[in-house]
């Protein structure tokens, strides 16, 4: 048999084996991509009822499904107009795309009860015209506070920093949470607003109250449409709001004037301070020419006390992690330590690591030599 037949059937079985192993590697790199693929979080915006994200509100709508509620989510304002009846709560969720004049207007004429989660003015404005916005307050924990019944089966919320509502003008409105939740019926249709939208995202949901009260208010009708646009629609067209459209004018002063304040504090401060000046160190100092220095100027004060408490202390940080033990140990616990470690007496050891200050320089270098016997001990045992 020729060389080159015995390479050739050499490599032929090397191959037949590679390619197996080959193909078991790809098939469990496509198992673990498609496995990735299918329980990946679903990203999407806020408020989105398809995101499985933080600020999305997908377990809610799975919720109001389970509950027996048709939820209908509508992705643009002809979805709503086109599933809109008397008997359907419209659910109207802000978003970075809720502003276009046109769309609002559209959304005010759809019929059925709505429910405002987090309105801006301008939204608040066209959909629940007889509110006002009143504070802006952080809750934590609150109660409701009036006898509406889907917020008193709720008990206390969550609502982080939310909004507050009153009436603009003689309307009866109900008031929740002192404010937070409000509530009125104008020409037969019954208007819900909510100041804080936290309290329906996925991250938040599980807090005190959340579900139920977001269940309660979303879940008041047998058919619901959960509005809480992805995108602009206007095209660019008057009235679409870009996101510095989107803050209040009073926040330009404020960050003028903070900016403003900035640099006349950094000017006074530089007057005073006077110009950096950058300096070279006129020698290099080597470390144990620092310690001997440290040492003598111990000496000439007679600070036997700080200099054997230095020392201990330094020895005590190169122990801790030889015995396994952590900074908060308690001298009880590293005396102890050491003495089963070394075999020593344990008065002996705790003499040396915390005893009292020497008397003299003889009592000083004796404790220096002890602390670098313990030292060695734990080393080699």
């Amino acid at each position: 048999m020729s060389t080159q037949t015995v390479v050739g059937s050499t490599l032929t079985e090397r191959w037949r084996v590679l390619r197996w192993v080959l193909l078991a590697l790809a098939a469990i790199a496509a198992v673990a991509v498609l496995s990735t693929l299918l329980t990946s979080p679903r990203s999407g915006g806020p408020l989105d009822p398809g995101s499985t994200s933080a600020d999305g509100t997908h377990a809610l709508i799975a919720l109001l499904r389970e509950r027996g509620v048709t939820v209908v989510e509508a992705a643009s304002i002809a979805d709503v107009e086109r599933e809109a009846r008397e008997d359907t709560l419209l659910v109207a969720a802000q978003t970075f795309h809720l502003f276009d004049e046109d769309l609002l207007d559209r959304l005010a004429d759809v019929p059925g009860d709505r429910l405002l989660i987090a309105p801006i003015g301008r939204t608040r404005e066209a959909l629940a015209p007889r509110l006002r916005r009143d504070d802006v307050t952080e809750y934590a924990g609150l109660r409701p506070g009036c006898d509406l019944r889907e917020a008193t089966r709720a008990g206390t919320v969550q609502f982080g920093i939310a909004e507050t509502y009153d009436a603009t003008g003689p309307v009866r409105v109900t008031r929740c949470y002192d404010g937070a939740l409000a509530r009125y019926t104008d020409d037969g249709r019954t208007v819900t607003v909510v100041g804080s939208d936290g309290f329906v995202t996925n991250s938040q949901l599980l807090q005190e109250g959340n579900a139920a009260l977001a269940m309660n208010l979303a879940g008041t009708h047998p058919r619901m449409i959960w509005f809480a646009p992805q995108f602009s629609e206007s095209d660019g067209a008057p009235g679409g709001a870009a996101l510095p459209d989107l803050i209040p004018r009073q926040v330009y002063w404020l960050v003028l004037q903070l900016a403003l304040a900035v640099v006349l504090l950094a000017w006074w401060r530089g007057r005073r301070v006077g110009p950096l000046v950058a300096e070279q160190l006129p020698v290099v100092v080597r470390a144990s020419e620092t310690v001997e220095g440290r040492g003598r100027l111990y000496r000439s004060r007679r600070a036997r006390d700080v200099a054997a408490e230095a020392l201990r202390t330094a020895t005590r940080q190169r122990l801790l992690p030889r015995l396994g033990l952590n900074h908060a140990a308690s001298p009880a616990a590293i005396t102890q330590a050491v003495a089963d470690r070394c075999g020593l007496d344990p008065q002996a050891v705790a003499h040396s690591l915390y005893g009292p200050a020497p008397a003299d320089d003889t009592e000083l270098v004796n404790l220096a030599r002890a602390l670098d016997d313990i030292e060695r001990q734990v080393a080699q045992s």
